[in-house]
């Protein structure tokens, strides 16, 4: 038996998750990632229900995570300037959709999945990541890949998880697709929380250990924040207009260091209790990134060729979706490929192609209905001429949470479709 060889384009959560889940027999999985080192950067990350299930239950990372200080993500909370809670939302999630909305450090997410992919104490071949392997071209109908140093590697699969900036998606394509600037900008801090828990003035109205996602929301701007490894860390992101920026524009186009003292600036007029967190931030790591996502794209494959994860459907952090529909693509492709080699497909030439259509199939009307509410959350400061999604948060959370798996979805898609 001749097993497939897949190179996946990327080493971050998505193409991690790729190669677990096309992890079966003596499979020959090659991970590229053009960066030198293989890491996550510092900050957090939550998955909802949908993709945590498939990634503690489904992979077997419960345990692992746990032990790298894994949250539960109990409620969803909105302040004003004043300190007053305006919302609550319950986000205790097992009962209802069989998992719960997870908080990790993304570095933790990144370790565990890295364990499962790479580690040969887990079921089939593990997957090999070559670093500093920058992908420069791909021929999709050969299954061929370029690096920038010239060298060429040949697969029958190729999954590019590489990303916004998708190189295999403009192969796939034929034409470069540029995201689009949403009109926000973020930066991003972390703080050890047992610092930030000695303000008093904070402390009376946030008690940071406690596992919940919070909002603080003062005309255009926005705090968000939320603990991290067993509550020992602290994350806050703050959502700045990019009109409302002191910093240079040309060093805000993509991911770049913040300005600790510009970023006071912005925030000069909000209360002394919400800025407690952002004074603690100064002198450690502070991020700066402009918020991007992209249109529907008219596919994410062809031939031997598939995107995945922000590749294929980039979208704002408003939904917490982003990890989380990249989970569910990884997912898809282990369903679609499951047993392939001993399938009816393997003997067709385009056996591949047919496969690679199906997950498209399967997954685009899903992941771009969540681009694109999540787009839809973001105004009024995003505005666009997309259709509105006629959802409720309630409905949109039923939506979004009672997901199970690829195969599943496809049956449900084909229930609704022979009514």
């Amino acid at each position: 038996m001749n097993y497939l060889r897949i190179v996946i384009v990327g080493g971050g959560i998505a193409g991690l998750a790729a190669a677990i889940a096309l992890r079966e027999g003596d499979r020959e999985i090659t991970i590229l990632e053009q960066s030198s080192i293989s890491q996550e950067i510092g900050a957090t990350i939550s998955l909802q229900p949908n993709a945590s299930k498939i990634v503690e239950q489904r992979w077997g990372l419960e345990s692992r995570l746990k032990e790298l200080g894994s949250m539960v993500d109990e409620a969803f909370e909105v302040y004003n300037l004043d300190g007053e809670r305006q919302m609550r939302i319950p986000l205790l999630t097992k009962d209802k959709y069989g998992a719960e909305r997870m908080m990790y450090h993304r570095a933790d997410l990144f370790q565990a999945l890295k364990e499962r992919a790479t580690s040969s104490a887990f079921p089939g071949r593990p997957a090999s990541i070559r670093t500093s392997s920058r992908v420069v071209s791909c021929d999709c109908e050969k299954g061929i890949v370029e690096l920038v140093n010239g060298q060429v590697l040949s697969a029958d699969v190729i999954i590019g998880a590489d990303g916004i900036k998708s190189t295999i998606r403009q192969s796939i394509l034929g034409e470069d697709v540029i995201a689009h600037p949403t009109g926000l900008s973020a930066y991003r801090m972390m703080l050890p929380t047992e610092g930030l828990a000695k303000e008093t003035d904070f402390r009376s109205i946030i008690n940071p250990y406690e596992g919940r996602t919070l909002m603080v929301i003062g005309r255009d701007r926005r705090l968000i924040m939320g603990p991290a490894r067993n509550g020992t860390i602290y994350s806050i992101v703050a959502l700045v207009p990019d009109e409302s920026m002191h910093e240079d524009s040309a060093n805000t186009s993509w991911v770049t260091k913040g300005d600790h003292s510009k970023m006071m600036k912005i925030f000069a007029d909000f209360p002394a209790w919400t800025k407690k967190p952002l004074q603690l931030a100064k002198g450690s790591a502070l991020g700066l990134w402009q918020l991007r996502d992209l249109d529907p794209l008219r596919t994410w494959c062809r031939e031997r060729a598939i995107l995945i994860g922000d590749a294929a459907h980039a979208m704002l952090p408003t939904q917490g979706q982003g990890a989380s529909q990249a989970i569910e693509d990884a997912e898809a492709l282990g369903a679609f490929y499951d047993a392939f080699e001993n399938s009816a497909m393997a003997d067709i030439p385009d056996g591949v192609a047919q496969i690679n259509k199906a997950i498209f199939r399967c997954r685009y009307d899903r992941a771009t209905m969540i681009q694109a509410y999540s787009r839809q959350a973001a105004k009024p400061a995003v505005e666009s001429g997309d259709h509105r999604v006629k959802m409720n948060p309630a409905e949109f959370m039923d939506y979004n949470c009672s997901y199970d798996g690829a195969r599943d979805w496809e049956k449900r898609q084909n229930q609704q479709l022979a009514f």
